[in-house]
């Protein structure tokens, strides 16, 4: 797996954004956002930025959380119901303003985004022009997460570039009928779209794509198709 490494982002208000980053050692084929859990930057999603450069992209995850990289369970909900819907799309514009000065073009940079990354993840993809976005569960579907984010099946009938959801039936905090209802809102978007639900965990990246392989592969097949 690729290493990854830490930068800092300098903001026109004089503070700075960390960013991990990860470089593939061939050629880039494109660029992609990573948008972490809401537990922030573990080593999960260190493992899925080395994994995704291993596969021939350039990703950057923004910290969400300015202050900390990793929030212990218990100081989870707290902190994401805190979040400003602005300043997280804020953090993750910086992210391809990143990915722009590497040289890559708006048409091939996607976002990736799973649990409160994921929900961010369609709020990009119906506010942003970019290649092509992927979520991996995410609630607030009809109630928001966080302050200034929109319920995502409202996004979903908005979206500006081509959007996959994957989501498991087993998620005791995402009800079936919600997935059902974004699935609808997203079909009417005249984008492409594709929302798949699994019957077990096996969607979820939190041990590491590998042991979700069926939608490790979704991911890869659909940045494939459309970031070119």
């Amino acid at each position: 797996m690729t290493q990854t490494r830490t930068e800092t982002f300098p903001l026109t208000d004089g503070r700075e954004l960390r960013l991990t980053v990860a470089e593939p050692e061939n050629a880039v084929r494109g660029g992609l956002v990573v948008l972490h859990e809401a537990r922030g930057v573990t080593d999960t999603v260190r493992g899925l930025v080395g994994t995704l450069a291993d596969e021939g992209w350039l990703v950057v995850a923004p910290h969400l959380y300015r202050d900390v990289d990793e929030l212990a369970d218990g100081d989870v909900p707290d902190r994401v119901s805190k979040l400003s819907g602005e300043a997280v799309l804020e953090d993750t514009d910086v992210a391809f303003v990143w990915l722009g000065q590497q040289g890559v073009p708006a048409d091939r940079m996607g976002v990736l985004g799973f649990d409160l990354g994921g929900s961010v993840a369609l709020v990009v993809a119906g506010s942003r022009t970019i290649g092509a976005a992927v979520t991996i569960g995410g609630g607030g579907i009809l109630t928001p997460l966080a302050e200034g984010l929109p319920p995502l099946v409202e996004v979903a009938a908005e979206l500006t570039c081509p959007w996959l959801g994957l989501y498991g039936d087993d998620d005791s905090q995402i009800a079936q009928a919600d997935v059902e209802k974004l699935r609808d809102a997203a079909a009417s978007s005249e984008i492409a779209t594709d929302v798949v639900r699994f019957t077990d965990s096996s969607h979820r990246f939190d041990t590491s794509p590998a042991a979700s392989a069926e939608a490790w592969q979704r991911v890869l097949n659909w940045f494939d198709s459309h970031l070119r």
